[in-house]
C-alpha cells in the first residue's frame, strides 16, 4: 500500500490547513479507525475485571430495564 493521492488546502500564508483525500483511501482510513476501536474497546473489556454476561441475557437486562 503506497502513500495516499492527497491535495493539500493552504491559508493565505501558505500553512497547509487541511488535505484532501480520493474517496476510495477515506474509505481505507475510516474502516482501520473502526477496527482500531473495536481492538481497543476489547482491550479494555478484558482488562476490566467485570464479570462476562452472556449476550442474550445482556439483551433481556436491557429490555428489562426500558419497561
Amino acid at each position: 500500500m503506497g502513500l495516499p493521492n492527497k491535495t493539500y488546502i493552504v491559508d493565505d500564508a501558505g500553512k497547509r490547513v487541511g488535505v484532501l483525500l480520493d474517496m476510495d483511501e477515506y474509505r481505507r482510513i475510516l474502516g482501520e479507525l473502526e477496527e482500531l476501536e473495536s481492538m481497543r474497546a476489547f482491550d479494555a473489556a478484558k482488562a476490566s475485571k467485570d464479570e462476562a454476561v452472556p449476550f442474550d441475557q445482556a439483551i433481556r437486562e436491557i429490555e428489562q430495564k426500558r419497561r
